[in-house]
């Protein structure tokens, strides 16, 4: 009895999706995105944990991901538009950017040091937490001032009396491939899987961080449209997800690196840290090699593309 309930559930759900149009869609999309940051304002400005900073700021990003993919499906006021979501978000980043490093100097790295060289540590991060007082302010300002309480009003009335474009009308599910092919030939053709391992030129470095962020962006976008596809698209997110996370240990790496020779006085140096953190560097990238001949490999990527010419008729 049970397994019936459930298939019938399933099939209600399939003809429920497969009714939708593309500007449904969006809207439902959008509205969540919004909602899921928007809620997070209070507890952001009483600062007293650092996860709902990072939340409303992923929430930023996803609303402006949002807008990028349905830009041709919806009207939205100038006030709502993708540009205000990324300075919004550029101002949260700052903040969340010195939470991590100041978390990660202060947890992970500065117990395994010396007295002396935590001495020199502390040092750095009494700075980096100056630093993280003024990029609060900054958000607190943002927060607060007019010109985002002018995009929550234009949010507000969009969602109360959406407008569209006569795209919106179509039906979603026919679209699927039109939406989401471009997103798969962005990511499958940057440069990034042309890096080896051992490359580690600044170039390099700043082409594998580029490669970080298109991944986190095809992340955001596919997973707006996991209810219509099956658990090879499912996994294949959560390949793109760890591919982010590895290049992000790196990247922070090389941003902790750099705050060190900024914040340390003339000729000090803390060359067990900066070891540590070449070692964590070196872990994030073991298994790259792998990963990027997957990615280049002309039979996973045809398979990747196929994926998304067939959603799960049974979702």
């Amino acid at each position: 009895m049970a397994t019936k309930t459930a298939k019938k559930s399933k099939q209600q759900s399939t003809s429920s999706l497969q009714s939708l149009t593309l500007g449904d869609f969006a809207y439902t999309v959008i509205k969540e995105q919004y909602h899921s940051f928007m809620k997070l304002e209070k507890k952001v400005l009483a600062d007293k944990d650092p996860e709902h900073l990072h939340h409303m700021r992923v929430g930023t990003r996803r609303l402006r991901t949002a807008l990028q993919v349905f830009g041709q499906v919806v009207e939205l006021p100038k006030a709502a538009q993708a540009k205000r979501i990324g300075a919004l978000a550029r101002i949260l980043g700052d903040l969340r950017d010195l939470d991590v490093q100041i978390g990660d100097l202060e947890t992970v790295y500065r117990p395994c040091l010396s007295k002396s060289e935590q001495a020199l540590l502390d040092d750095v991060i009494t700075s980096l937490q100056r630093d993280r007082r003024r990029a609060f302010d900054a958000v607190e300002d943002a927060l607060t001032r007019s010109r985002y309480q002018e995009l929550k009003t234009a949010y507000d009335v969009w969602l109360s009396e959406p407008r569209y474009t006569i795209l919106a009308q179509l039906s979603l599910q026919p679209l699927l491939p039109d939406l989401l092919s471009p997103l798969l030939s962005t990511l499958l053709l940057h440069p990034g899987w042309l890096i080896p391992a051992t490359d580690i030129s600044d170039e390099a470095n700043r082409i594998l961080h580029d490669l970080r962020k298109a991944c986190k962006h095809a992340r955001y976008q596919a997973e707006f449209f996991l209810p219509l596809y099956g658990e090879s698209f499912k996994e294949w997110i959560g390949d793109v997800k760890a591919i982010q996370d590895s290049l992000g240990k790196v990247h922070d790496g090389q941003v902790l690196l750099e705050l060190l020779a900024e914040h340390l006085p003339a000729r000090a140096t803390l060359p067990r840290l900066e070891a540590s953190i070449r070692q964590a560097q070196d872990e994030a990238m073991a298994d790259w090699e792998t990963v990027r001949q997957k990615y280049l490999d002309p039979a996973f990527r045809w398979q990747l593309h196929k994926m998304l010419l067939e959603p799960d008729p049974g979702t």
